[in-house]
């Protein structure tokens, strides 16, 4: 089987590294993002729907997700944050989408002025089962507004990235792809890939 080895600690791992999401509009962009620069595969795992800090959260996710693949994995986890609620939906946004929708979340803010908000993503790697997971966080500071643009993934029509007068789902895909919290986060998790170097082996 082909192989990723890691010149820096000596390490061979399975390749490809497994992405792990269900979402097939995350997995577009994740590959739009990525390009070839890190071979992966995507994989669908039921995993349980945890709490605590993002961080946290997408670490143990990881540690999980190693434990059922039994290799190299990557997961991740996204927020939406709204500052004048002290950091919340969060993580749960997805729950929250689905029970209120996008009216919904834009009057959770009725009561506030302050409609600032960020878009976390935070990616976790794991070589394998018996390892610590990395985490790499990318944020995009922006304000919760009317939902303008495609209803075609999640909050996107909601979230006005500061300095655009574009919700991330009225702005092309390259546009959003130059931006956004997923974009940063990995081209944090390609950094690690080039200073790890991790060469692949057949």
């Amino acid at each position: 089987m082909a192989a990723i080895k890691s010149a820096a600690s000596g390490l061979v791992l399975p390749r490809p590294v497994t992405f792990v999401t269900g979402n097939a509009k995350k997995l577009e962009e994740v590959r739009a993002i990525l390009g070839h620069s890190i071979p992966f595969q995507s994989l669908k795992l039921d995993l349980p729907e945890l709490q605590g800090e993002p961080e946290d959260i997408s670490k143990e996710k990881a540690r999980l997700a190693a434990l059922q693949v039994k290799g190299p994995v990557l997961v991740e986890d996204t927020c939406l944050c709204f500052n004048a609620l002290k950091g919340l939906p969060g993580p749960y946004i997805k729950w929250f989408l689905q029970k209120i929708g996008h009216k919904g979340l834009n009057n959770l803010l009725m009561a506030y002025d302050d409609k600032s908000a960020y878009a976390l993503c935070v990616f976790s790697f794991a070589i394998g089962p018996d390892s610590e997971p990395i985490t790499f966080s990318g944020k995009t500071l922006g304000k919760i507004v009317p939902p303008r643009g495609p209803n075609d993934f999640g909050w996107d029509p909601i979230f006005q990235p500061d300095g655009y007068e574009q919700t991330y789902a009225e702005m092309s895909k390259e546009e959003k792809n130059k931006i956004s919290h997923r974009y940063k986060s990995l081209a944090l998790v390609k950094s690690h890939f080039a200073e790890a170097g991790y060469t692949f082996q057949i």
